[in-house]
């Protein structure tokens, strides 16, 4: 992959790379078609990275269906599909670790220990690898992207980063490979998290701006999914990632709540 990227450099093309840990959906596609606007060359990988799992997630349970996916790749357009093993992206006896500090503090950070240097390790990886121009990246796992922007500030590194807005299902809920875990029933509930999202922008189109009045609706809603558990309900600063009282600039709300031991998370625009 390192020696394709230089030769397609060297060839004056310009590189677009949508990193993903597989089980394609159209959310991932979607990527791909900025990827394609923004580049000569579309790559994308395929990884489930072991580091960015704790000791009681679904590390071994997360989806995979390589066949499938190479499929869907190749149908969307994507020109080189690299699929590192383990034993590459981690040779033996590493040591080396990326760790971004303040903006890992709140949010998934308490919950998910070591989450977040599992995966600016492996973005900075994968970067290194591909030698891409632009990245692209779901908004969907919001908190990620703003540390992935941060790490590819700090360490100066020569590539631009693109959030795509979340693709949604006709009922609501955020496109997500962890969708099939979901029944009937689960998924109904569910859908109290993209619900309470919405309630929230109604609410500040209508000139709510008090941040504890916003929280409280969609608590409210949330609540109303008897099997759902909040882990966390948030609004904060868009950039810093750090608690506002009122929104008097580019916010987000973010939320994470379980059901029956499923994690899934989800956010939206307060602009």
């Amino acid at each position: 992959m390192q020696k394709l990227s230089q030769s397609l450099l060297q060839q004056g093309k310009r590189i677009g790379f949508v990193p993903t840990m597989g089980f394609l959906h159209e959310g991932h596609l979607s990527l791909v078609d900025v990827a394609k606007k923004h580049s000569d060359v579309a790559v994308m990988s395929i990884f489930v990275n072991p580091t960015q799992f704790g000791p009681n997630e679904d590390y071994e349970r997360y989806p995979r269906d390589a066949a499938r996916d190479q499929k869907l790749a190749q149908q969307r357009g994507v020109d080189y599909l690299w699929m590192p093993e383990v034993e590459q992206m981690y040779p033996a006896g590493e040591q080396t670790k990326v760790v971004v500090t303040e903006l890992t503090r709140g949010l998934c950070g308490p919950f998910r220990p070591g989450h977040f240097m599992g995966v600016a390790t492996v973005v900075a990886k994968l970067f290194h690898v591909v030698q891409a121009q632009v990245a692209v990246f779901g908004e969907k796992d919001f908190q990620q992207l703003q540390v992935i922007r941060r790490m590819v500030k700090d360490l100066l590194m020569p590539i631009e980063i693109i959030g795509v807005p979340t693709l949604r299902d006709p009922d609501g809920l955020a496109m997500s490979s962890r969708n099939v875990y979901l029944n009937e029933e689960e998924r109904k509930e569910v859908l109290g998290i993209s619900q309470a999202i919405q309630a929230v922008q109604a609410l500040l189109k209508n000139g709510e701006t008090q941040v504890e009045k916003l929280l409280a609706v969609a608590k409210s809603i949330l609540e109303k999914s008897p099997h759902l558990k909040i882990e966390y309900l948030e609004i904060v600063d868009k950039e810093n990632l750090e608690q506002i009282e009122k929104i008097d600039r580019p916010a987000r709300i973010l939320i994470a709540a379980y059901i029956h031991q499923k994690r899934f998370i989800d956010n939206g625009a307060l602009e």
